[in-house]
C-alpha cells in the first residue's frame, strides 16, 4: 500500500472513532438524570450558591484552628434571634439564629487596656471601607497614615460595621493571624470571609452585646 493511501485510511479511521465516541456520549446523556451532570464537578460545586461581588472573589481562604472556624453551636441564652454577642475573653462572636442555635465566629479583640463592654447597635455598614485612624490612635502611634483607601491592603478589610457613636467597629482584617488574639485598640476583627458572611446576615440597628473580660457568653461550645 502506498504511503498516501495509508495516510488517507488513518484519517478515515480517526474520523470514525470520533463519530463513535459522540454517539456513545449522546446516548449516555439521554439516559442521565437531571442531577447526574453535577457528579463530574468537584465536591461542593453541586449546590448552587450566590456569587459574591467580583472584588470579594479574590479573597484567599483562611485556615484557622478548628475552634475559631465559623460553625453553628447550641445557644442557651435569652437574647433574641439576630443579636450579636461578643465573648471578649474567649475571642468569639456569636450571631443568635433562634431555635437554640447560634453562629460562632473566631475574632480578634482589644489588647490589654483597650477592652470594653456594653450594648451598642450597628449604626452604619460599609463595603471595603476607607480607614481614618482616630486622633487618639494617631497620638499613640504618630507614624500611622492619616488615610488609607478601601481595598485588600486596608486594615479594616472587606467590611466594617460601625457600633453606635463610638470609634469601635466590627471589621475584616488583612492579617488573619491576629484572629483569636488580643491585639486591637478595641475594634473586633474577623477574617475577610467571616466578616463578609456576617455582614450579609445583619442590618443597621442590629443589637450588639459586648461582654467584659470577666464574663462568658451563655453558649455551649459543641456544634449543633
Amino acid at each position: 500500500m502506498r504511503p498516501r493511501e495509508r495516510s488517507r485510511l488513518s484519517k478515515v479511521a480517526l474520523v470514525a472513532e470520533i463519530l463513535a465516541a459522540a454517539v456513545v456520549l449522546a446516548a449516555t446523556q439521554a439516559k442521565a438524570g437531571p442531577l447526574d451532570a453535577f457528579a463530574m464537578l468537584p465536591p461542593g460545586n453541586a449546590q448552587l450558591q450566590a456569587q459574591p461581588p467580583a472584588d470579594d472573589q479574590d479573597q484567599p481562604a483562611t485556615q484557622l484552628p478548628d475552634n475559631l472556624q465559623r460553625q453553628v453551636v447550641a445557644y442557651r441564652g435569652s437574647e433574641a434571634p439576630g443579636t450579636i454577642i461578643i465573648d471578649t475573653p474567649h475571642t468569639y462572636l456569636y450571631l443568635v439564629l433562634g431555635g437554640g442555635r447560634a453562629m460562632r465566629y473566631g475574632i480578634g479583640v482589644g489588647r490589654e487596656g483597650f477592652t470594653w463592654s456594653g450594648v451598642q447597635q450597628i449604626s452604619r455598614k460599609s463595603e471595603w471601607p476607607d480607614w481614618y485612624p482616630p486622633p487618639e490612635m494617631v497620638a499613640r502611634q504618630p507614624y500611622l497614615p492619616r488615610f488609607v483607601g478601601g481595598g485588600p491592603g486596608n486594615p479594616l478589610g472587606a467590611r466594617a460595621m460601625y457600633l453606635g457613636g463610638t470609634q469601635y467597629r466590627i471589621h475584616g482584617t488583612n492579617d488573619p493571624s491576629t484572629i483569636g488574639k488580643q491585639v486591637s485598640s478595641g475594634c473586633i476583627r474577623m477574617t475577610n470571609e467571616d466578616v463578609i458572611d456576617l455582614y450579609s446576615r445583619v442590618g443597621v440597628g442590629t443589637k450588639v452585646v459586648v461582654l467584659p473580660m470577666s464574663h462568658r457568653a451563655d453558649v455551649a461550645g459543641r456544634r449543633n
